[in-house]
Parts: C-alpha cells; sequence; structure tokens
C-alpha cells in the first residue's frame, strides 16, 4: 500500500510523489486532472532575475512538445555574451521544479528551464549551469556534497499607519499586530512552500523605519539547507513571489541592502554544510570538524572577489561599514555576529531541553544541523552565482595545504567593534568597500573562479563591467552630507 504522505507541493500531493521524480507523464496527468490551461517557463539570464515564457495549452500534443523539447528563446537579449548574429538558445524545462502558479488567474503551472545551445549542450554561461559546475567540481575535489540555505531579508514600505507602533529597530521577533505585515509574511511562506522552498521559519526583524508619510517594517523568510542549485533556484522563486504579493496589496517588498542610513539593511546571509551520505559532515567529536574548517578556510581566502557576485549595487557597500552586524573584517567566530563567517548553535547539547521543558517526556536524540554562515552577502546578488562563488570558495579550502592554519589565523573570540578590542581590527583583511574595488578584487582573483571551467571568462569579464560601470569609487565620501542625493541613489536601487 502506498501511504499518503505530507507535501506542501499541490503537483507532489496529488501525485503522492517526491518532486524529483517527476516526470513528462506526472505533469501531463496533473494538467488534465486539474483543468489546467497554461503552462509557464521560467529560468534566471544573465542578470540573475527570473524571466517567463507562456503557454496556452492548445491541445495535448502541443502540451508533450513543449514538455518534451522546451522551446527556442533570442539568447542575445538574456546574455550580453552572446552575439545578435547566432542569438538562439533553447530553454528545457526541469520536471522536478513544476509548482502551481499562486498568482495566475488562468490555471498554470509554472517550471523552471535550463538554457541548451544549439548542438544540444548545456549553455556554459547560464547561472544556473555555472552553480551545476561548481557543484560537481567541489565533491570531485572534496568528496562533500555542498548543501545551503538563504535568510531573506526584506522591508515592506507601505503608507505610515499609527496604530499600534513598532519602536525604531525594535521589530525582531515582534508579532502582529505590532508587526503590520505578518500576514503578508505567512501567504508568501505558504505559497513559497507549495512552489518547493523547504522553509524554515518567517519572522519581523530588526528594523522598523518611520518617514513622513509611510513605514518600513523589515521582514525575514529563512530557508532549510539543500543542495545548493536548490538553494539558489528557491531564493529567486521566494523573491518573485513576494515581490508578487507585495504588488497585489499595494506595497512595496525590498530586497535592497540599504533603504536608509542609519537603520538596520537587509542582508542575505547564506549557511552552508557538508554532506556525505545523506549525514552533517560538520561535527566531529564534539567540535567543528577538519572538513569544516577547510570550508571556512575558502570562505576566508576568497572573502573579498566574492563581494562581486554578493554585493553587486553601490548601497551594498552602505550597509558594509564598519560598527554594523553586517561585516567588513575577514575573520570567524563562534556566534559572533560582527566576524564575516559565523558558526551558530547546532544542536550539539540539545537532547535535554525538551526533557527539562517538558517534564515526565523522554529526551529523544538530536541530529546535529551545524552550519557555516556567511553573512556579507545581500538582496542585490544574483544568486546562482553567488552559491556557485561558495563552492568555488570552498574547493578552494580542501586545496590549501595549510587551510587549517589558515582559518586558525583568522580566529576571533571577542566582538572586534568592542572598544577594547579596536586592535584587532587593525590586523584583519577587509571587505572591498566599493562596486569598482569589488570588480578589481575578482580581476585579480578570476583564475581561481575560472579554474577548471567553473565560471566562463565571459561571465567574469561581464561581471566585472558591471561593477566597475557604477565608478562608484570613494562614493561614500562625495555624498556625506547630502541627504538628497543618497535618497535619490536608494531609489534607483529599491528594487534590485
Amino acid at each position: 500500500m502506498n501511504r499518503k504522505r505530507i507535501y506542501a507541493n499541490k503537483i507532489a500531493a496529488f501525485l503522492n510523489k517526491e518532486p524529483r521524480d517527476f516526470n513528462r507523464a506526472d505533469l501531463v496527468k496533473y494538467i488534465k486532472a486539474n483543468d489546467i490551461k497554461m503552462v509557464n517557463f521560467r529560468y534566471a539570464a544573465g542578470d540573475g532575475r527570473l524571466k517567463t515564457l507562456n503557454f496556452i495549452i492548445n491541445d495535448e500534443k502541443y502540451l508533450d512538445r513543449i514538455l518534451s523539447a522546451g522551446e527556442r528563446v533570442d539568447g542575445s537579449s538574456l546574455f550580453k555574451s552572446i552575439d545578435a548574429a547566432s542569438s538562439d538558445l533553447y530553454v528545457m524545462p526541469r520536471y522536478r521544479t513544476a509548482f502551481v502558479n499562486p498568482f495566475s488567474q488562468v490555471p498554470a503551472i509554472d517550471i523552471l528551464c535550463s538554457f541548451y545551445t544549439a548542438d544540444g549542450k548545456p549553455f556554459a554561461g547560464a547561472p544556473a549551469e555555472v552553480l551545476r559546475r561548481s557543484e560537481e567540481e567541489f565533491k570531485k575535489i572534496s568528496g562533500f556534497d555542498f548543501h545551503a540555505m538563504g535568510e531573506l531579508e526584506y522591508y515592506v514600505i507601505s503608507p505610515k499607519n499609527l496604530l499600534y507602533p513598532t519602536a525604531t529597530q525594535k521589530g525582531y521577533h515582534e508579532s502582529y499586530p505590532f508587526s503590520k505585515w505578518e500576514g503578508l509574511r505567512a501567504e508568501a511562506m505558504a505559497a513559497i512552500a507549495e512552489a518547493g522552498g523547504r522553509i524554515k521559519y518567517g519572522h519581523s526583524e530588526v528594523g522598523f523605519i518611520r518617514a513622513e508619510d509611510s513605514e518600513m517594517a523589515q521582514q525575514e523568510i529563512e530557508f532549510l539547507p539543500v543542495p545548493a542549485s536548490e538553494a539558489a533556484d528557491q531564493l529567486a522563486v521566494a523573491k518573485w513571489m513576494l515581490s508578487g504579493i507585495g504588488h497585489k496589496y499595494g506595497v512595496v517588498i525590498s530586497f535592497a541592502p540599504k533603504i536608509s542610513i542609519g537603520h538596520a539593511g537587509s542582508g542575505l546571509h547564506v549557511h552552508t554544510c557538508l554532506m556525505k551520505n545523506g549525514r552533517n559532515a560538520m561535527i566531529d567529536k564534539g567540535g567543528l570538524s577538519a572538513p569544516a574548517r577547510k570550508l571556512i578556510a575558502g570562505f576566508l581566502e576568497q572573502a573579498a572577489p566574492m563581494t562581486a557576485f554578493g554585493n553587486t549595487v553601490p548601497t551594498s557597500y552602505f550597509r558594509l561599514v564598519p560598527h554594523q552586524e553586517a561585516p567588513i573584517n575577514v575573520c570567524w567566530a563562534y556566534r559572533n555576529r560582527s566576524a564575516l563567517v559565523r558558526i551558530p548553535l547546532g544542536w550539539l547539547n540539545a537532547s535535554g531541553m525538551v526533557k527539562d521543558a517538558n517534564p515526565g517526556s523522554a529526551a529523544p536524540k538530536v541530529d546535529s544541523t551545524q552550519t557555516v554562515e556567511f553573512r556579507s552577502a545581500d538582496g542585490s546578488a544574483n544568486l546562482h552565482f553567488l552559491m556557485a562563488g561558495l563552492c568555488v570558495a570552498a574547493r578552494r579550502g580542501f586545496e590549501r595545504a595549510d587551510a587549517l592554519v589558515f582559518a586558525d589565523r583568522h580566529f576571533v573570540d571577542k566582538n572586534i567593534y568592542h572598544k577594547d578590542n579596536a586592535g584587532i581590527i587593525d590586523k584583519l583583511p577587509k571587505l572591498p568597500a566599493s562596486c569598482w574595488a569589488s570588480a578589481d578584487a575578482l580581476e585579480k582573483a578570476r583564475g581561481v573562479f575560472e579554474a577548471r571551467g567553473v565560471f566562463t571568462p565571459q561571465v567574469i569579464d561581464g561581471v566585472i563591467k558591471r561593477l566597475r560601470s557604477y565608478d562608484d569609487r570613494s562614493l561614500s565620501e562625495r555624498l556625506y552630507g547630502k541627504e538628497e542625493e543618497i535618497k535619490n541613489l536608494v531609489e534607483e536601487y529599491l528594487y534590485c
């Protein structure tokens, strides 16, 4: 007997089948049984944003064709590296990513796609393909699977509401009605989960800003660790869905790194872990394992060029400033939010807590879920390039013979922004302070990211060119005290 399991994804629930096992016949079966009228292809282009191609289902033969053969698109309009003289690409659906569209007035399912060239080979410059290669090369070197999850922070910008006010910078884990947009967040979480997003939790974040005629409430949705390619896909879908639900409510959803100077910015912290045979490999004998410390060493080594993928607009560097939780110093620590790489609690000593909180209950076995958190990235990130860059950086940790020594040299056990610890900061490497400096860092390290064919030279050239196009050298100094110009710049990258 096939036992009925719990699935958030409506197609999986109908089929009683894991999404990773979906095939073409499964999707046809769901479409016919549920009177689906439309199929939407979605794919991340060179700019990292999800693009859309809509199909009305004319008949079953046409449905079978688009699911079997995909469609062709103008690659030169999606990737700046492609010449218009020979620009066609194919987009092919990945059945495992199918979900029911929560917005469409016409019943529809959406499917994420991969790009292929005229000869039927994966297009090397596509963000999702770069990420796939990075995962493969990491596993070849390390023997581990690279899993990741994002903490997606955003602001809801709405007309001012004087009822049940929240104090400035006091929104952390606030509840409704003081947290005004809990309902929007809950609706988004349900939609994201139905689309395959593995959500851990959601909550109100620290930031709350009241302006003359508006207010801005910060929120966060955090995910569970999954293979890096899936992590990037679900973050891309989540950002698209949040924006769509914001539009429905008539409010702005902004993932911008900074929307008001002096107030909390929005980061995209990425937790990572190494998996082997389905088990977390981050802990050994009650402490961080050697592979976990090699992972950290790689992140630290490549921290500066990683900003090229994770901090991609000028206002990113309004967030990466001294004496904030956003890091600028290259170091790692346990549970310390002033460090670039943080080791959060991992349930090592948790087995007795449930027994203490619930007298009479047996103490269950609680497996470690230890992760390593990379804290510099923000909502402007090209999600697939960011995850690919982290895979490359992690691989470098395994390639270094002195990785463990290198990691130890960058360990701190104090709040580096406390006045008594000022001397520590002077000895630590710094992150770039502008898009221009970030481009310089990537230029110097491009051989690392191009090694083993992961990032193509054309992709690296495109990232560098875009970053330098802002010409934001010394931008903070140039704009100091010029509130109107700062406001205009924030508006320009509000939707980043």
